[in-house]
């Protein structure tokens, strides 16, 4: 059974940061692509950073420069190094994770809350 497990969410004040992890177990292909997703209340979900299998990067434009995502293959581990963070930033942030197979899958979610 597949789980994707998040932490690091949590509140913090304008120009703080934060680390969010999460953890892919019961895998069994290959993992093409993690990336991070956030969802604002009454918005749509939106991709905010992603990394491939051979380490290539890309962010949406509103977080370069703040946000690094990372990943370790061996432990089948993506973070989300969120610095400078804005009230903007505020959202309920989904790990996602892509196979080989084409399947997908998505984390439950964890809270960020930047207070101004």
């Amino acid at each position: 059974q597949v789980q994707l497990v998040e932490s690091g969410g949590g509140l913090v004040q304008a120009g703080g940061s934060l680390r969010l992890s999460c953890a892919a177990s019961g895998i069994s292909f290959g993992i093409k692509a993690m990336a991070w997703y956030r969802q604002a209340p009454g918005k749509q979900r939106d991709v905010v950073a992603a990394i491939s299998s051979g380490g290539m990067t890309s962010y949406v434009d509103s977080v370069k420069g703040r946000f690094t995502i990372s990943r370790d293959a061996a432990k089948n581990t993506v973070y989300l190094q969120m610095n400078n963070l804005k009230p903007e930033d505020t959202a309920v942030y989904y790990c996602y994770v892509a196979v080989v197979t084409d399947l997908r899958y998505w984390g439950q979610g964890t809270q960020v809350t930047v207070s101004s």
